[in-house]
């Protein structure tokens, strides 16, 4: 009963959001009331507790709001320069054909955002840049959701590995693993990348079929397996260097390295015509899409009328600027991460309690630098006009309304159920409460269950790295029960929290708040179930084959 009341609040933000297509703006704060009910009678929490842990949630969506701002103001500040019109123009030149343009920018470029920063931030980048190529921006935030799954267990320089071991070092430590935690953390780090690299290199395929099923004017998607041989070299370019950098040099490099190499091999394909399909494929009219496809704000590349003369170099050179000081300021042995980690703004002690300290990281944060540093860059860059830069930010503040309400309820009940486990008896918290009655329903089969456990940690967080803070140490504890191999089942748990960045609702806000379809955020996690739930499935199965051929600790 206490698991059942426990996943209520998510089992009415699903129903809402995916059965009755409520905005999140809507159903987020909803679910948030029906948490704190259930903290204050279920677990006997103090309305004080419940306040610090909402208050502190509140606190926390800063990060991601900073994040989307600043995706969005280097968007908008693109658009109004003219830079974006010069970019769908080269894109263009490398391709008409849809598919092949969705796998470039969503599956590519999406990759290598994902592996320097991580976060939501590929979505929220390389969703705008298909819809400036002239995709519904309904299209292009599914697709975008939908590449951003491969690479994010090694997304912000392998953050979500480090997460997992961050919680299992007691585990380690207590002797219940005949290995160290590095050497632990090596086997990780392959056992991940290997059912991420089998099933990865199909999520182009899939992608693009999802795409001219709901998009096409056929319905289908033949067209999308009509390019099948395009789109698993594209899968394989960026799943083989991805998955030899796991092998070889651990988490931090394996989603960068596999983009940095993939990306000019697939330009390459698609501008020469190397298994691209012999006939274009692209969407309707405008005039005929349906409503829902279409943005509830301008998001066409306004203001490039009369500015879009610049070199493709120099339109290019925002993003090439992300790009560098992503890199330089996430590479560890260079130092600018550690003091740019240092830079802190702290909150502390909430309402007394010390679990509620919060502490912003205006620095660290991808939003601030390099996006809005990046985007004053620019303005000097490209000459813009003080009315031009005037009009980006003010856009940008406008689309920011509806996922500030989203995103301050949805996280201020994540950290409700989070730390649910401060209350007078010791319960366990919401979280723990839901897994253990899940592990204890599904026993032996619990490698099926394991990636889902994972997805449903992101999937209310809105990060694999806090699904794998959440449960990595649980999946550790039941694998020890049940006597099967816990790199296994960790590893299922991680690449789970992954394939959860295509429904989780942070990502699904962020991304529609991007390219300005807020309100649509429960037909989209609807769509996105089933991608989510075949990549999980797939790897579960694959893992349970491994499982009977090769002895793994």
């Amino acid at each position: 009963m206490l698991a059942f009341m426990a996943f209520l609040p998510i089992l009415v933000v699903v129903i809402l959001m995916a059965g009755f297509n409520w905005p999140a703006k809507k159903a987020l704060p909803v679910a948030w009331i029906l948490t704190c009910i259930v903290a204050l009678t279920a677990w006997n929490m103090d309305l004080k507790a419940v306040a610090g842990a909402s208050i502190f949630g509140a606190f926390k969506a800063l990060d991601v709001l900073i994040i989307i701002f600043g995706a969005i103001l280097i968007l908008n500040t693109m658009k109004q320069s003219g830079a974006m019109s010069v970019i769908n123009q080269g894109f263009m030149g490398v391709t008409k054909d849809r598919r092949i343009q969705a796998v470039i920018i969503g599956w590519l470029f999406g990759a290598f955002i994902e592996g320097a920063a991580g976060f939501g931030t590929p979505a929220a980048l390389a969703g705008p840049l298909l819809v400036g190529l002239g995709f519904p921006p309904l299209a292009a935030a599914m697709v975008a959701l939908i590449f951003n799954s491969t690479p994010v267990s090694f997304g912000a320089v392998g953050t979500p590995i480090f997460g997992a071991l961050s919680v299992l070092s007691t585990n380690l430590a207590a002797g219940n693993a005949p290995m160290t935690a590095e050497a632990f953390r090596l086997l990780l780090t392959r056992w991940v990348a290997v059912p991420h690299a089998v099933v990865g290199t199909f999520i182009p395929l899939l992608g693009i079929c999802f795409l001219t099923k709901y998009f096409g004017k056929e319905k289908s998607i033949k067209p999308g397996l009509a390019a099948a041989p395009f789109a698993i070299f594209a899968g394989l370019a960026f799943t083989l260097p991805y998955l030899l950098a796991a092998w070889l040099l651990g988490p931090e490099f394996p989603s960068l390295i596999g983009a940095f190499i993939g990306l000019p091999i697939v330009l390459w394909a698609a501008k020469t015509g190397f298994l691209a399909p012999k006939k274009s494929w692209d969407f309707e009219d405008k005039d005929k899409w349906e409503d829902s496809w279409k943005s509830v704000v301008e998001t066409a590349a306004a203001g490039d009328q009369g500015q879009n003369r610049m070199p493709l170099w120099l339109a290019w050179s925002p993003y090439a600027l992300i790009a560098l000081i992503l890199v330089i300021t996430r590479v560890p042995s260079l130092g600018i991460k550690a003091w740019l980690n240092n830079q802190v703004i702290t909150i502390p002690a909430i309402l007394g309690f010390e679990a509620f300290t919060y502490q912003l990281k205006y620095l660290y944060l991808p939003g601030t630098i390099p996006f809005i540093l990046v985007a004053l860059i620019t303005v000097f860059l490209h000459r813009m006009p003080g009315e031009k830069v005037s009009m980006a930010w003010k856009s940008t503040f406008r689309q920011l309304v509806g996922a500030t309400i989203a995103l301050i309820f949805g996280v201020a009940m994540v950290q409700l159920m989070l730390n649910s486990n401060i209350n007078p008896t010791r319960m366990d918290s919401m979280m723990v409460t839901m897994a253990k009655a899940a592990a204890s329903i599904f026993g032996a089969a619990w490698p099926v269950v394991s990636p889902f456990v994972g997805v449903l940690g992101s999937f209310i967080s809105g990060s694999n790295t806090v699904s794998n803070i959440l449960f990595s140490s649980f999946q550790f504890d039941v694998a020890t029960q049940l006597d099967i191999s816990h790199i296994i089942i960790v590893s299922l748990q991680v690449l789970g929290g992954a394939v959860g960045n295509m429904i989780c609702v942070n990502n699904v806000v962020a991304a529609c708040a991007t390219v300005g379809t807020l309100g649509v955020e429960g037909k989209l996690i609807r769509r996105n179930a089933l991608p989510c739930f075949i990549y999980a499935i797939a790897a579960a199965v694959f893992m349970m084959i491994v499982m009977g051929a090769v002895d793994l600790y």
